[in-house]
Parts: C-alpha cells; sequence; structure tokens
C-alpha cells in the first residue's frame, strides 16, 4: 500500500468518511468486534443500566450489547457523521433502547453522573487532550461506575504502516501515567491476543492489545 494510501486509511480510522468511510466501518466492525465484545463483558452490566459508549464506528454490534441484560439503555456518541448516520440506518429496529449523538470530540454533552457504565474501544490513539478528556468521562459518570478502556498496544501498533499517521501510541505504562493524572485512580489491566486481518487487508496478523477496566 502506498504511503498516500496509508494515510487516506489513517484519516479513515480517525474519522470516516463517505463512501470509503462506510466502507472503513464495516471493515473496523470487523476486525474490531474481539476487542469490542471482551470490553462489553469487562462491564459486568445490569439490569437497567445506563451505557455510553464513545467511537461507537457503524455499531453493528449493539444487537449483542443490548441482550446482556435486560432494559439496558445504550448511548453512542462519535466524531464521524458517516458513522453516526450508518449507525442510526443498522440499529433503527432499537431506536428504543439505542441513541446516537454526534459530537465534536473535546466534551461530552452530558450532565453529570448520568452513566453507570462506559466504554471505548481503539479511540485513545485520537484524543487532543488525554487528560482532560478523562476528567470529561469520570465526569458523566455515576459514583462507584466502571469505564472500560480498550486499545492496543504499542509494541503491536507501531509496527502498522499506517499507525504513522494521525495515531498517538500507548503502552501499558504510558496510559496507567496518563490515568493517574485523571482523577481516576483505581484500574485492572487485562492483556489479550488474537489473530486478525490486517486493516491493509494483506495478511492475518496477532494482535496484542489490553482492556483497562477503571473505576471511579
Amino acid at each position: 500500500m502506498e504511503e498516500k494510501d496509508l494515510k487516506i486509511l489513517a484519516q479513515n480510522l480517525c474519522n470516516p468518511e463517505g463512501k470509503k468511510g462506510i466502507e472503513i466501518g464495516e471493515m473496523m466492525n470487523a476486525t474490531n468486534i474481539g476487542m469490542t465484545l471482551e470490553s462489553i463483558h469487562a462491564m459486568a452490566m445490569e439490569d437497567n443500566e445506563n451505557i455510553l459508549e464513545i467511537g461507537h464506528g457503524n455499531a453493528a454490534h449493539v444487537n449483542s450489547l443490548l441482550h446482556v441484560a435486560r432494559n439496558i439503555k445504550y448511548i453512542g456518541i462519535d466524531i464521524s457523521e458517516t458513522m453516526h448516520h450508518e449507525a442510526r440506518k443498522l440499529n433503527a429496529e432499537f431506536k428504543d433502547h439505542a441513541e446516537f449523538v454526534l459530537y465534536e470530540g473535546d466534551k461530552l454533552p452530558f450532565e453529570d453522573e448520568v452513566f453507570d457504565k462506559i466504554f471505548t474501544v481503539n479511540t485513545v490513539y485520537f484524543w487532543k487532550n488525554p487528560i482532560g478528556f478523562l476528567n470529561e468521562i469520570y465526569r458523566v459518570l455515576k459514583d462507584n461506575g466502571t469505564f472500560v478502556l480498550a486499545f492496543g498496544q504499542k509494541k503491536f501498533m507501531e509496527k502498522l504502516p499506517f499507525t504513522a499517521y494521525h495515531f498517538k501510541l500507548y503502552s501499558n505504562e504510558d496510559l496507567e501515567e496518563v490515568i493517574s493524572q485523571s482523577q481516576f485512580k483505581r484500574m485492572k489491566i487485562s492483556e489479550k491476543e488474537e489473530e486478525i486481518k490486517s486493516k491493509t487487508g494483506e495478511e492475518l496478523i496477532k494482535r496484542i492489545y489490553t482492556v483497562l477496566t477503571i473505576k471511579k
């Protein structure tokens, strides 16, 4: 894949746009589904909870999430207008339990202490102000709430050609340090491995990733 194509891929992984963005959204859902399901499991959802997902992509996984517990209220937010429309289209049958919100990416458009659980998969690389954004997540999370953050580890991600553009990569230690500077103080680290098709579509690769379960 040439440099210009890698740049287009990286930009669309950050903020999918248009027809190409829809294709990237489908690919992201396929390659990230393992991380997403692990994150949903780590939240330990219970009946009647309010769930927030940051960076929902095409949200083809929402059906699985809504069936984990009874009467779940899910809200997904994304900076991509393309993904916002795709998520609403793909989840039209769940409109009574799933809502999608377009936002700017810095401030969460919610009141304090709204959500029981919050999760995000493969978005931390694009946060402009990680400590400030973590404090925003802390603000909208209820007391005793759980925040789950899943990310590809730096030692794996830096081998991928497209991460040279738009990505800020983290090791476990890097993110522990960032989180320690936020209002969050307690976390559990779980390392995972899985085999996936590469986002350049060229081969199967072994992904090393981390699921952080962070408590308020």
